[in-house]
């Protein structure tokens, strides 16, 4: 049984995968001032919760774009399993020709993703990961990632907002009742979720321009579900696209 992770600036997420088979999957906060002890604890606990042992894991794979995260999550995982884990990074094959200025400095994620995504899915993509930044990649024929966009994730924007300006409270990110909000909340909500709808689709519409094409459009992340109905365009929602494509990095550099 493989255990997959994703460390993420909010959560961590973490699945066991057998037979190409998602088991399961749960979150952990991401804390910065947690030990590997703490960390190992938290993954065999939460492991068990599910019905696994740590005796039941033949091997492990960790994506991270945390870095002073990432090496207690991988001692934790070492003391756990006593096995190193595969780490997503510069020489593990991908299948992906990633056409970038510094191939090295795209985040792991999303090229975790990319992979998911085109394990399923013909190119042309444009691929969309709504978490703490709002990220979007653009594949095109037959596999070349050629870049994309980053900016900040809607609670990110709310949390600026709110601190900012004293008289905005802190709100809850419902399906607004409408696009024309008739008080405080209701104007926020709409601004943050149809503000955000609205960039995505006019990011899609921009790239098609660029491109001189249309292309398949993907979504996961923790916001998509919430986000993407209110877009105009056509959008897949993939939730589990992290941990796919973390399985299929494995088997193409299985030890």
């Amino acid at each position: 049984m493989l255990l997959a992770i994703d460390i993420g600036n909010t959560n961590i997420v973490l699945g066991c995968i057998k037979d190409d088979e998602i088991l399961f999957k749960a979150r952990i906060a991401t804390d910065r001032l947690r030990t590997s002890d703490q960390y190992g604890a938290e993954i065999k606990n939460m492991l068990e919760a599910f019905g696994v042992s740590r005796e039941d894991i033949s091997d492990c794979i960790i994506s991270s774009v945390v870095p002073p995260v990432f090496n207690s999550v991988r001692t934790g995982v070492i003391k756990m399993i006593g096995k190193q884990p595969m780490v997503v990074g510069p020489g593990l094959k991908t299948g992906l020709d990633i056409q970038v200025d510094a191939p090295a400095q795209v985040g792991s994620d999303r090229i975790v993703i990319a992979v998911a995504a085109l394990a399923e899915y013909e190119a042309p993509l444009i691929l969309m990961d709504l978490g703490t930044a709002t990220t979007v990649e653009v594949v095109e024929p037959p596999r070349s990632y050629i870049g994309g966009m980053i900016f900040p994730g809607v609670r990110i924007s709310l949390e600026a907002l709110t601190s900012r300006a004293a008289q905005l409270p802190g709100i809850s990110l419902d399906k607004p009742k409408n696009v024309i909000g008739k008080n405080t909340v209701d104007c926020m909500r709409s601004g943050m979720m149809y503000g955000t709808a609205s960039m995505l689709d006019g990011l899609i519409d921009r790239i098609a321009e660029e491109l001189g094409h249309t292309s398949t459009i993907i979504a996961t992340g923790g916001l998509a579900q919430f986000v993407t109905p209110l877009c105009k365009h056509e959008i897949i929602l993939e939730k589990e696209l992290l941990l796919k494509g973390l399985n299929i990095i494995y088997k193409k550099n299985k030890r």
